[in-house]
Formats: C-alpha cells, sequence, structure tokens
C-alpha cells in the first residue's frame, strides 16, 4: 500500500476549491446536501469525532430535511437498541417519558454525551412533532439503534416482553439467561471467563433463546395486529442483540480485528432487518444513518482492511450499492468533547491543529471556512485532484493530543473511502445536557490560539 511523502496536489488547489460547494447558511446547505442525498436508500452521515457540535448540528439538519423533503422513514444510530427503542416510543407517542430529555435517559452508561447532548435533545423534540402533525402511523419517522453493548439490558426486555404474552416462556428465559448470572454483572468478566476458562460458556443459551422466540412469532403477534408486530420486532431484536454481543464479549480478547467485525456485522444486519421492517409496514424504505466516519467510510479504503477488518460502511456498499452514500466529516482544529480514558469523565477538550501531510491539512488550504466536497458523481473534481493513502484523523470518545499521531490518525484513500465529504474547519465541543465542572472548567475563549 504505498503513502506518499508529500502531496502532489498543490498545483491542482484552485480547481479543488472550485469544485467545492460552499452556502450562506445552515438551512441552505442542509437542503442543498439533503437534495444530493435524497435518492439513496441509505444514506450514512459520519463525523470525525463523537464531540463536535457542528457535525451533529449539521447532520440533525439535513436529516430533518431528508425525511421532509424525501420521504426518509427512519434514523438509526451508533447506540444500543433498547437506550433507542425508549426515544422510539417517545417520538411515536408510545412512550411514557415526558420530554425529549427524559426520553433520552436511556443513554446512562459511558459516554453519556454522545446522545445525551443539546442538538440530539432538540432533535428528538423535533421528531416527535412532527410524528404528531402528521398523525397518521405510515407517515411517521421511528428511531433505531444499532449496536450491541446492551447484553443485560437486552436479555431483560425479552423477558418483559415474554411475561406480558408468554409467562411460561418468560420463565425458561429467565432461567436460561442465568447462564451469566455466574460471571457477575460486568460483561469484561464474562469475556475474561470465556479466554480462560472455555468457548462459548454461555452460547447455546442465547441462540436457543432467539430461535425460540422466533418460532412463535405468529401465535405473539396474531391477537394484536400493529402494535403486537411492533412490540415483537423490538423483542426479536433484543434477542438477537443478546446473542451477537454474546459473541462480541466473548472474542474481545482475542484481537481487536474480531471483535470489531462482529460489531459492524451486526449493525449491517440490524440496518437490513430495518428496511424488511419498513416493507412489512409499507413504508419507504430509506434510512439516515448517525455513526463515526470509523464504521461509516468504506473500510476498504484505509490502512486496516490488510488486516481483515470490515465495516459497517463496506456493507452496505455491498448490500445497497448505488442506493447508498455515504458522507463523511472532518475538522482541522478547535474543541471537542471527549474523556481521557474510558470511563472518565467528559472534557472540554481544544483540538490540535491537523497534522502535516494529512487530508484535514489539505481541505484547511482551501481557506474556506465549511465546504461540501463531492467524490463520486457529476461535477465530483475532488476524486480526481485528492491524493492517495495520506493520514486522516479519527477522534472517537477518548482524546489524547499528547500522542496524537498513534492515538487519532490513519492511513486511507478519502476519494474511495466516502462519496462526499463536508468540511468545517473550526470547529466547538458538543454540549452535554450533564455539564460538569470538568467539562466547564475547559472552556476557552474563542478568541484562544487554536494552533498551540
Amino acid at each position: 500500500m504505498p503513502f506518499s511523502s508529500e502531496f502532489s496536489f498543490r498545483s491542482e488547489r484552485d480547481r479543488l476549491r472550485q469544485g467545492a460547494r460552499t452556502f450562506p447558511g445552515l438551512a441552505e446547505e442542509a437542503r442543498w446536501i439533503s437534495d444530493w442525498l435524497g435518492d439513496a436508500k441509505v444514506v450514512l452521515l459520519g463525523e470525525a469525532s463523537h464531540g463536535t457540535h457542528e457535525f451533529y448540528e449539521l447532520r440533525a439538519e439535513i436529516t430533518r430535511n431528508l425525511i421532509e423533503r424525501h420521504r426518509f422513514s427512519a434514523v438509526a444510530i451508533e447506540g444500543d437498541w433498547p437506550d433507542a427503542y425508549q426515544v422510539h416510543r417517545y417520538i411515536t407517542r408510545e412512550g411514557v417519558a415526558g420530554s425529549a430529555e427524559s426520553a433520552l435517559g436511556g443513554f446512562a452508561r459511558f459516554p453519556q454525551w454522545m446522545w445525551r447532548n443539546t442538538v440530539v435533545r432538540d432533535f428528538v423534540g423535533w421528531l416527535r412533532a412532527r410524528n404528531l402533525s402528521v398523525g397518521a402511523a405510515q407517515d411517521r419517522t421511528d428511531f433505531f439503534g444499532l449496536d450491541l453493548y446492551s447484553l443485560r439490558s437486552s436479555m431483560q426486555a425479552v423477558v418483559a416482553y415474554l411475561e406480558k404474552v408468554d409467562p411460561e416462556a418468560a420463565r425458561a428465559a429467565k432461567a436460561s439467561y442465568g447462564c451469566f448470572e455466574d460471571f457477575g454483572q460486568e460483561t469484561e468478566s464474562y469475556a475474561w471467563a470465556s479466554k480462560h476458562l472455555g468457548e462459548g460458556l454461555c452460547e447455546d443459551v442465547v441462540v436457543r433463546e432467539l430461535l425460540a422466540l422466533r418460532s412463535r412469532r405468529a401465535e405473539y403477534v396474531e391477537a394484536d395486529g400493529h402494535a403486537a408486530h411492533e412490540e415483537f420486532f423490538s423483542a426479536e431484536q433484543n434477542a438477537r442483540v443478546a446473542r451477537n454481543a454474546e459473541e462480541y464479549y466473548r472474542t474481545m480478547l482475542h484481537g481487536r480485528v474480531a471483535s470489531w467485525n462482529i460489531r459492524d456485522r451486526h449493525m449491517a444486519e440490524t440496518l437490513d432487518q430495518l428496511m424488511e421492517h419498513l416493507r412489512r409496514r409499507g413504508l419507504p424504505q430509506k434510512i439516515a444513518v448517525w455513526a463515526h466516519n470509523s464504521h461509516l467510510g468504506d473500510a476498504r479504503a484505509t490502512e486496516v482492511a490488510k488486516e481483515g477488518e470490515l465495516n459497517l460502511g463496506q456493507l452496505v456498499r455491498e448490500r445497497y450499492g448505488e442506493t447508498a452514500k455515504l458522507l463523511g466529516f472532518t475538522t482541522y482544529t478547535g474543541a471537542v468533547t471527549a474523556a481521557s480514558d474510558w470511563d472518565a469523565p467528559a472534557q472540554h477538550k481544544r483540538v490540535r491543529a491537523a497534522l502535516p501531510h494529512s487530508y484535514e491539512e489539505l481541505l484547511h488550504e482551501l481557506n474556506l471556512p465549511r465546504f461540501f466536497l463531492p467524490l463520486r458523481g457529476p461535477g465530483a473534481v475532488g476524486r480526481n485532484l485528492l491524493p492517495e493513502w495520506h493520514l486522516e484523523r479519527a477522534i472517537g470518545v477518548i482524546y489524547r493530543p499528547e500522542t496524537e499521531r498513534w492515538s487519532h490518525y490513519f492511513h486511507c484513500n478519502l476519494a474511495n473511502q466516502f462519496d462526499a465529504v463536508m468540511h468545517i474547519d473550526r470547529t466547538t465541543a458538543l454540549e452535554p445536557l450533564e455539564r460538569t465542572p470538568l467539562w466547564e472548567s475547559g472552556r476557552v475563549p474563542e478568541t484562544f490560539p487554536s494552533g498551540v
């Protein structure tokens, strides 16, 4: 995999700048981008960090336009199924949560700010108001989670569902899932035990319960039409989460690539299930996905491919072809909400200026504060002008600027990774719903030197 040591595009900078699209404001920007994306069945909207306000803000505005102008029926996020389903019930008027903020209460584990923030709160409130205004179920927008970390809460949700429809099956499921009680409350304990005591300690349990639930589908849903179908669908997804989460935790100590691939395959499988769910309900099979660039940019265009790593973006392209569009987000400098370690408090951190020989530096040199750069389709000059195999930055929920090159950069081919990229040169930190003193203490004036 050749990595060039020098950029060869500098003489083409003006042509690249001419191919970038700029807009007078957020509303015009989001409307134009949504129209560019709107013919797709699956739109993957990324982010270069899990804590940048502008990424969340524009992603929400684009999604509003996709829903209203292009009949997108669902939003799927890099979040766990039970937590997101609590939001789903709120926006579809089925839940008991009294506000958008309380509907987000399920996102209680680290990193809470990833979904418990002011932008997502306002977007969830908008989704509920819109669903109330359209009235008919066939015109509503749904909200779902794609991730698999919720092993225990998903098992509890399966048992709770069965207690309503089949108490005997509920007792059997509770006894089966009790296999995990031998390993305490921490999923890491199950991971350790699986590695050191034997493979698949509870594997048969989660497979058996998923198959048992599916075998009784007709019996469980025949009595109550639409509502029964919705409840069964959620229970089935929770049973599937339990099965795949068991495999994820069983393999997590056997190497990062193996567990990563299980996770992203689960996301792709869930997306397929959501498409089928929309089809059965007679809704447009059009979904907007919110997740990190590392999940949504095609892994085949990054250096991790040589290690056998895949991701959701790759799987979606393979499955949906030209009916999928992948939009990446980048920034040069600014601020971010992130932690210094796993389970550590959220901090308001400065983002260092992008490294030399990175795509972020290249886009910064166009001297545009924010712009949309098409990489595929008519007028996508960036595809031919961008250099191949350069550095790209990825900040997750942890940001360690002191080891930035090794912690947050990888090589990729940006033009093959995404269908388009949205660059916002200077960004600000996402505002958590719970603003701790540590987060507040990290705030700096907007005039603070960004390159320090």
